[in-house]
């Protein structure tokens, strides 16, 4: 924190008052800086700084295109910090419910349209190999780790090829553009201006249409009927203009979301195990 108030003394935001934000999943840490009606918060990526550079990077393709990514206000790349445009304290986990999940859904899903017209070619490509590493986390942290259990050679051979056939399918669908990554219901903000935010996607990558939309309905925090997600994993579809059948389409869509839930149940027993986060 010392660091932090010694940067904040160089910048227009000396003043103001800094209170703990919120921290994710990762090691970034938030702040808001506060002076009368004005709101601002302060990124600390000091813990990760190599997570920076991809957040500005990105930054700056979404705001191109009109996507809600926050403005990026002052920096401080060799400390990790960013002070950034505040979107308030409402996620969409905070709001969603059987009233409004399809208008808000829609919503995000016109952001995801959007954010697909990003210049994705110069991030890193979402292959096969990083799809099997993603869920291999799975077997290593969560079943010989947390639960724990002993594999047999047999076992560990259906679930390699459990994993190869899920990645096989996820590849089969329209690839190379923009993929968020982590678009769920905990990244995405509802502003005071009624106006859709999106956060937390440094981790940006270049890969398949299905995948922020899987993030989005196969959301780990929150769940409704299948059957209404599936009218809007085919609103998705039409929007977007693919010429697809409706049982391809879902096919992609769910085995899309059957490798991010793998890859998260490894993530999350790692976050446990590992960095002792008991609340994600």
């Amino acid at each position: 924190m010392d660091n932090i108030k010694a940067w904040l003394a160089t910048t227009p935001y000396k003043d103001f008052q800094i209170t703990v934000a919120s921290a994710d999943a990762s090691f970034r840490k938030y702040y808001r800086l506060t002076q009368n009606e004005e709101s601002f918060l302060l990124m600390d990526s000091s813990l990760e700084l190599a997570s920076l550079s991809p957040f500005i990077k990105v930054t700056d393709k979404l705001r191109k295109l009109n996507v809600k990514a926050p403005e990026i206000l002052e920096k401080h790349i060799e400390e990790g910090f960013l002070i950034l445009e505040d979107f308030g304290s409402m996620h969409y986990l905070d709001i969603l419910d059987w009233d409004n999940f399809e208008d808000l859904y829609k919503k995000a899903i016109d952001e995801i349209l959007k954010m697909q017209e990003a210049d994705a070619s110069d991030l890193p490509v979402y292959d096969k190999e990083f799809l099997i590493f993603e869920m291999d986390l799975m077997e290593t942290w969560y079943m010989e780790k947390l639960l724990p259990v002993s594999l047999s050679s047999k076992q560990k051979e259906i679930i390699k090829d459990a994993l190869n056939s899920i990645a096989d399918v996820v590849l089969s669908q329209p690839q190379n553009v923009f993929v968020h990554r982590d678009f769920h219901s905990r990244n995405i903000m509802l502003t005071p201006q009624n106006e859709i935010g999106i956060i937390d996607y440094q981790d940006a990558m270049c890969g398949s249409i299905c995948y922020d939309l899987a993030s989005l309905l196969e959301d780990s925090y929150i769940e409704f009927d299948r059957e209404e997600m599936q009218k809007l994993v085919l609103y998705f579809r039409d929007k977007k203009g693919l010429e697809v059948d409706d049982a391809t389409f879902i096919k992609w869509f769910d085995f899309t979301s059957m490798q991010r839930h793998i890859k998260v149940l490894g993530i999350f027993a790692r976050l446990y195990k590992r960095d002792g986060k008991k609340a994600i």
